[in-house]
């Protein structure tokens, strides 16, 4: 037998022996949960499906009925109210405690938004992984995270929790994220159960305030916001978190489409879905419950099993006793969450090490890992005369502006229990790098380190403008009229339109939120120890009054032209972003040629391969990310004018060629239609490039 088909048979027998081994651990989960569930009171069954922090009334008044507990942490903390639980517990049901780990848990690592930037799931992968082997040491077995919301309006302060706007580099990163979270044992000690958020279609919040209701179509829900949630699930996230948001009227927490016909019928997923803070009872506000009864009632029968915070669920007794509610949907609820407590090893060890906490927070390893990470979430906008990287020495640099030396803004939002007192700033960075000024007037240079405070990104930090404040404005236009060569960093958790900036400043670093090493890792970018390759995940707008705007829009009978009047466009402003997705520039030149096509068709059930040569033109080491679009021209419905559907990130030394290869599937090619998924015969138009703008264009046919 050939060594080729000898290894394939060796994979098949290998994945079918997992296969097994997983369907047998099911199997032993669900009969343990059976046979506990039917010892269950309905007291005690409602009690699973309830979440509360320990400080609330509620929780003293029911320990040892309680699922799970929020926002307690530290092993000694956690052991302490499990024996409490446990002590109290007619059947010894361990709590499962819950925490909001989103990017690091005491080592924090660049916001998502940032890690995005990167467009290296391996490395969202590893930052997770070191997030739960932190978070599991201090007693935390589930984090809320990853959030996987597709967000396509920067007004939303939550854009800087998720990956952007583009569900393909979505996908790529929750499935990473939950990988990287749970590894592949639950009831390991560095593993912690993820929770996919907020489903679904939250980041489409009308206007962009935060909370607001969403109406879309079932193909831009499909197409554009749920792909990242099924790469979650397919990537085995344990549960979900319903949204605060209504989706075409109905509240997500209650909406059965979502929670039953997608994810539990189409997607087949056997964890749990918990609400958001309240978002039961936040269901009367939206008007289509009276009471936390009858709330808590629609939102267990269509699909939610866990109540977070408003302890509504502990009404439902009432409701099955009147007859209004079968238990067996409390039942079914009650299996999801005790599957999920068995998995993780709960009932096994339901304690804490307290020694190791220790051992694996803060660690070297950890700090190299957060630096490594945050060097490559930066993206370089602009540089104007090759002003970066900045020389080490011979030159006098001034640092100025409100976050040149804060450590707290440089944390961002959902920091975890990360220290402002451990987080370098890029003061310290550059400090440690060359001699600071501390006088402007007898400086060489400027860094402006300029932005949003990370109180203003996030939960409940929706901005109705994306400018830099006036004060920092100003600022910066009395350092340009210095006449001294200023580099712009922006620290922020969304993109702002600094279109003055792009205008005058000579070079502009996208930073956002760096974390733990943040400071250091700017540095590193400004002098050249590290050469920039991030690349935008998400549109940078000229004006807020271009918002929504982003890459992959439908086309307009009238396409926009700068000539005529009559198109699609705005009267007061140019045609197109300030930056566009994709972009970001390198302290080395890369070009891009030769394109090739393994063949000039492809049939529904066929495969199609696209190449092009990459040079690196420039006299630095440098890494590029290859961008793939498509663009399906003539189908029975309009299509966005390009869409990502792939990305590679390539090393290349200078003179260095490489052909970098994507492959064409049916897959992606299709659209949701009124018959489901569908792919249509005909032409499409394809690119490789740097971004989703520039690239080399060619097309091939798809035939029946």
């Amino acid at each position: 037998m050939p060594t080729c088909d000898r290894n394939r048979k060796v994979r098949r027998t290998t994945i079918a022996l997992l296969i097994s081994i997983a369907w047998v651990a099911h199997a032993d989960v669900d009969e343990r949960v059976e046979r506990l569930l039917a010892r269950m009171t309905l007291e005690e069954k409602l009690g699973q499906l309830t979440q509360l922090g320990a400080g609330q009334p509620e929780f003293s008044a029911a320990v040892g009925l309680v699922g799970s507990v929020l926002y307690t942490t530290g092993a000694a903390e956690t052991n302490e109210l499990q024996r409490a639980t446990l002590a109290k517990s007619r059947l010894e049901i361990p709590i499962l405690f819950g925490f909001d780990v989103i990017h690091g848990y005491r080592t924090i690592f660049p916001i998502p938004l940032a890690m995005a930037s990167t467009w290296d799931p391996a490395l969202g992968e590893l930052a997770a992984h070191i997030a739960a082997t932190e978070a599991r040491a201090a007693g935390i077995r589930w984090t809320f995270a990853p959030m996987v919301d597709i967000a396509r309006d920067p007004r939303w302060g939550r854009i800087a929790e998720g990956a952007g706007e583009d569900p393909f580099l979505g996908a790529a990163m929750a499935a990473a994220y939950v990988r990287g979270f749970q590894g592949n044992d639950l009831s390991a000690p560095d593993s912690v159960l993820a929770c996919a958020k907020h489903y679904a279609a939250y980041g489409a919040a009308e206007g962009g305030r935060d909370y607001g209701p969403v109406e879309m179509s079932e193909a831009t829900l499909r197409e554009v916001y749920l792909p990242p949630f099924h790469a979650a699930v397919d990537a085995g996230t344990g549960t979900l978190m319903a949204a605060f948001n209504s989706l075409n009227r109905v509240p997500a927490t209650a909406n059965r489409h979502l929670l039953d016909d997608i994810l539990r019928r189409e997607w087949k997923f056997r964890g749990f879905v918990v609400s958001d803070y309240a978002g039961v009872t936040e269901m009367i506000d939206h008007g289509i419950a009276a009471t936390p009864q009858e709330a808590a009632r629609k939102a267990i029968t269509a699909g939610l099993d866990m109540a977070m915070w408003d302890n509504s669920f502990a009404t439902l007794a009432q409701e099955v006793r009147a007859g209004r509610l079968p238990e067996s949907v409390v039942d079914q609820a009650v299996r999801r969450v005790l599957r999920a407590k068995f998995r993780v090893g709960l009932f096994a060890d339901p304690y804490t090490d307290e020694t190791r906490a220790a051992a694996v927070t803060l660690t070297k390893e950890h700090r190299d890992a957060a630096r490594r990470i945050a060097q490559r979430s930066m993206i370089l906008l602009k540089n104007e005369g090759a002003l970066l990287p900045l020389p080490k020495s011979g030159k006098t640099i001034a640092v100025v502006g409100p976050f040149a030396d804060s450590k707290a803004d440089m944390l961002g939002p959902w920091s975890g229990s990360g220290k402002p007192e451990e987080t370098v700033s890029v003061m310290e960075g550059i400090r440690s790098v060359t001699a600071v000024s501390q006088a402007m007037e007898s400086a060489d240079l400027i860094v402006a380190v300029l932005g949003e405070e990370r109180e203003i990104s996030g939960e409940a930090a929706s901005r109705a403008s994306l400018d830099l404040p006036d004060d920092q404005q100003r600022l910066l236009q009395s350092l340009i009229a210095s006449g001294k060569p200023v580099v712009l960093v922006v620290m922020s958790g969304r993109p702002l339109t600094i279109s003055w900036a792009a205008e005058h400043v000579a070079a502009i670093v996208q930073a956002w939120f760096l974390g733990s090493e943040g400071g250091n890792a700017i540095a590193d970018v400004l002098f050249g120890t590290i050469n920039p390759s991030g690349k935008l995940p998400v549109t940078v707008p000229r004006t807020v009054g271009q918002v929504p705007i982003y890459y992959a829009h439908l086309p307009s009978g009238r396409p926009a032209n700068p000539g005529d009047k009559y198109t699609n466009k705005y009267a007061d402003t140019p045609i197109g972003p300030l930056y566009p997705f994709g972009f970001g520039l390198s302290y080395t030149r890369f070009e891009y040629s030769n394109l090739k096509l393994s063949a000039p068709s492809m049939t529904m059930n066929d495969r199609l391969t696209v190449s092009a040569e990459i040079r690196n033109a420039g006299n630095r080491a440098g890494e590029e990310i290859v961008q793939f679009y498509i663009n399906d021209p003539v189908a029975s419905v309009s299509r966005p004018v390009k869409e990502l559907k792939g990305f590679q990130r390539v090393a290349l030394a200078p003179g260095e060629v490489k052909r970098v290869e994507f492959t064409v599937t049916r897959q992606q090619l299709e659209f949701w239609s009124d018959r489901g998924w569908l792919a249509e015969p005909g032409r499409f138009n394809i690119w490789i490039g740097p971004n989703s703008v520039d690239g080399l264009q060619g097309s091939f046919e798809l035939l029946h």
